[in-house]
Order: C-alpha cells, then sequence, then structure tokens
C-alpha cells in the first residue's frame, strides 16, 4: 500500500518518512509548535521526499525560518520527477507560489482541494499571507473546498475564519467552537474566535476566553505571539494600558516571538500603543528590530510583511530605512507592493518629514486599496490610526472625529471614546517631526495632540 497523507493522498517516500511528514502537516494546520522540525526529521530520513523539500521552502518564504530557499526549491523540482503527478504540480504550485505567481496553485486546488497544507498557504490566516488579493477570492476556494473534508475540523475552523471576515459572527463563533470541541488545539479556530470577539466588540469576553486558551489548549501554539497579541488588543481597547504592559512582559516579548511575527505582533502593539492617548513610557523596539533583521525590514516577501515593517521604521524614526523600502516596493515585480506598498511607505515618509496634514492625505487617497495587502481588518487598522493621528496633529479635528465615529459604529471600544473626546481640544502645532516620532518610547505623545 502507497504511503498517505493524513488526507488519503499519496506520497512517494518511506512509511517512516510519511508518517513523520503528516505528524508535520498537522501540527503545522493546528499551528502547533513542531511542524517544522517533523517536516525536517522526516527529510532527514529520505533525502529524496519532493513535498518535504517544497514545504521547508514554503515555511521559509512565509515565515521567516532559517531555510535554504534556493537549495530546497531546487531539490524539490529534482525529487518530484520520481513522485506522483499530484506531488509534481504540488511542487510546482510552491516553486511559482515563491516567484510571485500564484495561478498554479490556485489551479492546483481546483484539482485536489485535500492538499490541505496548499489551502492553507492559498488564504490569507496566521500562518500564511494567502495568495488572493480579493477577499471573495479566498472565500470562493475555501467554500468550494469545504465538501472535500465532510466537517473535518480543520476545514470547519478555515471556514470559520472565512465567515467572520463576511461578518457573519455567528456562524463563524458556531464552526470555530465546533472545531474546537473536536480539536481543542486547532489554531486557526481559535484565530477565528479571538476575530469575532475583537470584530463585535467583545472585549470581556474574548479576554477571558484568550487569556484561558493560550495558557491551556493553546499553550503549545507555533503562533502564540499572535494569539497574545489579540488579548493586547482587547486589553488596548478597553484602555487598559497597565494590562497591556503586562502582557508584552509576560507574552509579547522578542524572546517569545519567533521570525516576523516579532514584526508583525509585538512591533505593531508597541505603535499602537503609542498612540494612544494613554500611551506613556511604551518599551522601545530595539529587540523588534535585532529579531526582525535588516534584510526583511528592506526586502519583506509580502505586501504584509511590508507594511509590517514600514510601521516599525516609522515608529523608530528610520526615514532612510523608509526610503529603502519605498524604492524596493516601486520596483517590485508584484503589483501589490507597487500600487500599495509604495504609496503607503511614501505617505510615512511625508509624515516622517513633518507634514501630517499631507500624510493624512496621502493615506486617505489609498485607503481604499489597503485590503490588497493581505492580513485582516484588525492588523489593517494600525493605517487607520495613523491617519487619524496625522489629521489630530493637523488640527483637522472634525475629519478625526469622523473617522472615530465610524470605529466606534463598527463596534464599542473604550480607548476610541477617550480618542474622540480628545477631539474637542485645540491640537498641538506639529512641529519638525511632527507625530511621525512615535519612537515607541512615549515621545510621541498621545494622537490627538493633547
Amino acid at each position: 500500500m502507497s504511503c498517505r497523507d493524513p488526507f488519503g493522498l499519496p506520497l512517494t517516500t518511506s512509511p517512516e518518512a510519511a508518517a513523520v511528514w503528516s505528524r508535520g502537516l498537522l501540527d503545522l494546520l493546528r499551528l502547533r509548535e513542531g511542524g517544522a522540525e517533523q517536516v525536517s526529521q522526516a527529510l532527514a530520513l529520505d533525502p529524496t521526499f519532493a513535498l518535504a523539500h517544497s514545504t521547508l521552502a514554503l515555511l521559509g518564504h512565509e515565515m521567516c525560518l532559517p531555510v535554504d530557499l534556493p537549495a530546497r526549491l531546487r531539490d524539490a523540482q529534482l525529487h518530484a520527477r520520481r513522485a506522483t503527478d499530484r506531488e509534481r504540480a504540488h511542487v510546482h504550485a510552491v516553486v511559482r507560489h515563491v516567484a510571485g505567481d500564484p495561478a498554479p496553485l490556485v489551479a492546483h486546488l481546483v484539482e485536489h482541494p485535500r492538499d490541505a497544507l496548499l489551502l492553507s498557504t492559498a488564504v490569507p490566516t496566521i500562518a500564511f499571507a494567502g495568495v488572493t488579493e480579493v477577499p471573495e477570492q479566498a472565500w470562493a476556494i475555501v467554500e468550494a473546498a469545504a465538501p472535500a473534508y465532510d466537517g473535518h475540523w480543520w476545514s470547519d475552523g478555515l471556514l470559520a475564519f472565512m465567515r467572520q471576515e463576511q461578518g457573519r459572527f455567528d456562524e463563524a463563533m458556531e464552526l470555530s467552537c465546533r472545531s474546537l470541541a473536536a480539536e481543542p488545539s486547532a489554531g486557526h479556530s481559535a484565530h477565528a474566535r479571538a476575530h469575532a470577539h475583537y470584530e463585535t466588540g467583545d472585549h470581556h469576553a474574548g479576554l477571558h476566553w484568550m487569556d484561558g486558551w493560550v495558557t491551556g489548549d493553546g499553550a503549545r501554539t507555533v503562533s502564540l505571539s499572535h494569539f497574545s497579541w489579540h488579548a493586547a488588543l482587547h486589553e488596548l481597547s478597553l484602555g487598559d494600558t497597565d494590562a497591556v504592559r503586562r502582557r508584552h512582559r509576560d507574552q509579547l516579548g522578542t524572546d517569545r516571538a519567533l521570525g516576523c511575527r516579532a514584526l508583525v505582533d509585538t512591533g505593531s502593539l508597541l505603535f499602537r500603543w503609542a498612540l494612544t492617548a494613554e500611551g506613556e513610557d511604551v518599551p522601545g523596539l530595539a529587540g523588534v528590530l535585532a529579531t526582525t533583521g535588516r534584510e526583511t525590514l528592506a526586502r519583506p516577501a509580502t505586501p504584509f510583511l511590508a507594511l509590517h515593517a514600514a510601521v516599525v521604521l516609522l515608529a523608530t524614526d528610520d526615514v532612510p530605512g523608509l526610503r529603502t523600502l519605498a524604492r524596493y516596493a516601486e520596483s517590485h515585480v508584484h503589483p501589490v507592493h507597487r500600487e500599495v506598498v509604495a504609496p503607503v511607505v511614501h505617505a510615512l515618509i511625508v509624515l516622517a518629514r513633518g507634514l501630517p496634514g499631507l500624510a493624512a492625505d496621502c493615506l486617505g487617497a489609498v485607503a481604499d486599496r489597503t485590503w490588497r495587502l493581505g492580513g485582516s481588518d484588525a492588523q489593517r487598522e494600525v493605517l487607520e490610526e495613523i491617519r487619524i493621528a496625522a489629521l489630530l496633529r493637523a488640527g483637522r479635528l472634525d475629519e478625526a472625529r469622523m473617522m472615530l465615529d465610524r470605529r466606534l459604529d463598527r463596534r464599542e471600544s473604550p480607548r476610541d471614546r477617550t480618542w474622540r473626546g480628545r477631539c474637542a481640544r485645540p491640537a498641538r502645532p506639529a512641529g519638525p517631526g511632527g507625530p511621525a516620532r512615535a519612537s515607541v518610547s512615549g515621545a510621541a505623545g498621545p494622537p490627538a495632540g493633547a
């Protein structure tokens, strides 16, 4: 009998390597630690295992794991020659995806919807950036694949995440809870539930549940910092900055965040905390910069990472770094880099030069395109908050108030209510450097310019 993965697909390798790789796949789908290590172990058991090579390449590309990317891609293609048609198509899809061409991966899933690793890769999740620019395309991929999984806990979790993106929060909660009942450590399901709590302003209940999950069933989650970020976002929304400080100290320090998660989770939290009206004595970003590395800040692999690189560069007042990132985005083969990342970075450069009104206008001009950056609404909100801060520093209080009113219409937030209250106060004129000097040390002061 041929070796098969947990979803019944044949694997061209030894039984021992197949078993280890399959355990690694399930841990990757759970978002549990040890998945990448098990894939590496499978490769050690069978150096000719094409899917093990391509999986490591994919993880290196998407999650900033230390992988010899060209070597893994080369060996995957070499050994795929002796594999099944499905495995050859899988490897080809990974190679093209890393090169910036998502079409083969999307086409592959039409023929092989039970190729769970590539399905996870195709849609924006906590683990992967996704290959589609239009949310409806990602939703359609998940919807089309769902019948092939027949209510599997992982598929339910992925579908739950799509439902919360669609604003169908009751369905998202039902699916995520059903998945977690079957597999309590299911990371995607927990992630969907976290978003459902946040997007409905259910901060107290969401925080209580998340605190229990990250210290219980989710304690072995490889992306634990992101769930801690979700908890901190509830605390920030509630205006409880003392709790945010404890959360950062105990769960979000860069010694706990792996690879790009330090940039995406810890870096963005510190910046948003510094923009908060009560944002005082915010820890610095030196650890985030050291963990992320200069190459990721200058040449981020995805538009989503580029957004967070730009935010951290702004927060540290690194105008040369922002200009380097802008040049990279302008010349990138991917249109989202050119059409969205580049104008966002230029807006932040303008902000760093002390022109908050112009920066707010530049961010407003690209606001209807920022969804193309990937990630979630909750993550991309950082650009909305930068724009509000810029409007306040420019003295354009009515516009800032309207933006905050729209936020409060979406969900309740004591933080935003406090922020809105400051709109009635006279704005402090923006001096040289303006609000961009949010070095996340408290130097920037509250975004309302109070």
